[in-house]
């Protein structure tokens, strides 16, 4: 009956998000209360839950969360992001133009929302494509699932951040970034040969209209005004990644001493984000009132809902915890079911029903990471490494898949001016095979290193 009542919860929150169109967080609460209410916990126990769900997430990761925003729109705004961009296609060259754009998606959706990272690249996306002479949707594709890829898996995104800190992951935040980076590969090479096999078959609109001057790719590198060096482009997402993953390395090595425990300070994600913020203000096009005041409120703003979206979850998962569930659970005898890498398929499929139902991958994340927490110690799962891998296998289901309900389908779809059966073939079709593309690495690599 309890496992009944937490289905009947977690169906809750997806009818009122896609249903009635209810926020998430909303939704989120009324999930909580209800499994609270229905598996007869006392009302202070219910209280007490949501409260220490709540601060507890907030603690561990809500500066890290903040900061990260904070970085991206300075990113978006400064013209950083299109400065990263051109770098790589000076890198890969004008021949490759699908290979650049997912490779520039992998690089900016890493502090950047992958919405927020398609339409700020979209102007891009549309000049190049018009100077390679290469189809729109193929250039939407490669330039989507690079996004998608780093969206789910590699943090400061929200989402991965706030997966690793429900299940107990946010001391191994710098091993998660590894680990991301490197399952995030084939994701995101998957969904580049999407976008060269099928992708280029599709025709749209602008693909049959003549080449205008809006979308001339000299006009449009020109409109961005004077851009950041290469360096000060990238040095506020690179700094902070370096910074965490030496304090991890520190600590795997056990060094210590005053200048290692200094370096371990320093790779603490929310100092490492607070360094990325000082490394991003040099990037403002002035310091005053505008930026200091009206760009940091903005990011502040979009930290917001990211904010109440996770610590909700996190109320979520503290009231499943209490209702007695994870008494249950540890009770069972569940290794010789799910074994070895075979247990990643548990959070994979429930992140990705969650995913198709609802359409949010950062509540799939939320969610599903709440509830296999308390999983997690009965399999023996702790440790950097094992606990960075359930991470990539809740962010694989999170991936799948991206339609109708989701808002990143209908940005990429409208924005491409692609019809919906052609945005579920593109789309939907490519996002599937990387969630399954992904889980299949991060299986592999359980096998290898755990």
């Amino acid at each position: 009956m309890l496992f009944l009542i937490i289905a009947m919860g977690v169906l809750l929150i997806i009818i009122a998000t896609s249903k009635f169109n209810v926020h998430p967080f909303l939704s989120l609460l009324l999930g909580t209360l209800f499994v609270g209410f229905a598996s007869g916990m006392s009302f202070d126990l219910i209280v007490e839950s949501m409260n220490t769900g709540f601060g507890n997430l907030m603690m561990s990761i809500g500066l890290v969360i903040v900061f990260g925003t904070i970085i991206g729109l300075i990113l978006e705004k400064a013209g950083a992001a299109f400065r990263m961009a051109e770098v790589v296609l000076r890198i890969v060259g004008p021949k490759h133009p699908q290979l650049a754009m997912s490779i520039i998606g992998f690089i900016v959706s890493i502090p950047v929302f992958c919405d927020s990272g398609f339409i700020i690249l979209n102007s891009l996306r549309k000049a190049l494509s018009k100077r390679a002479k290469v189809s729109m949707a193929s250039m939407s594709v490669a330039l989507a699932t690079g996004l998608y890829a780093t969206h789910t898996l590699v943090p400061p995104t929200p989402g991965p951040i706030a997966a690793a800190g429900n299940i107990g992951a946010d001391a191994y935040l710098g091993t998660v970034i590894f680990i991301g980076f490197i399952v995030a590969v084939p994701a995101t090479f998957v969904g580049y040969l999407w976008s060269i096999k099928v992708a280029t078959k599709i025709e749209v609109p602008e693909d049959v209209t003549a080449a205008g001057e809006e979308f001339d790719y000299d006009k449009v590198v020109a409109s961005f005004g004077k851009m950041p060096s290469t360096f000060s482009a990238f040095l506020p997402i690179l700094l902070p990644i370096v910074l965490i993953g030496l304090g991890s390395i520190i600590a795997v090595l056990g060094v210590e001493g005053g200048f290692a425990n200094f370096l371990m300070f320093l790779g603490k994600p929310v100092i490492a984000l607070l360094i990325g913020v000082v490394a991003a203000l040099p990037l403002l096009p002035a310091f005053n009132e505008e930026t200091l005041t009206g760009w940091m409120g903005q990011a502040l703003k979009d930290a917001a809902p990211i904010l109440l979206i996770t610590g909700v979850g996190g109320s979520f998962g503290t009231v499943i915890r209490n209702s007695g569930v994870e008494d249950i659970i540890q009770s069972w005898d569940i290794s010789g079911i799910f074994t070895g890498a075979m247990f990643l398929l548990v959070p994979f499929l429930l992140a990705a029903a969650l995913k198709t139902a609802q359409g949010s991958s950062t509540t799939s994340l939320v969610i599903t990471s709440s509830l296999i927490a308390p999983m997690l110690p009965i399999m023996g799962i702790e440790g950097a490494i094992p606990l960075a891998l359930v991470v990539m296998a809740v962010g694989a289901g999170a991936m799948t898949v991206s339609h109708i309900n989701d808002s990143y389908f209908w940005v990429v779809a409208q924005f491409t001016g692609m019809k919906v059966n052609d945005a579920y073939k593109a789309q939907t079709m490519a996002t599937l095979l990387q969630g399954i593309v992904t889980i299949i690495v991060t299986m592999i690599l359980w096998a290898i290193l755990v």
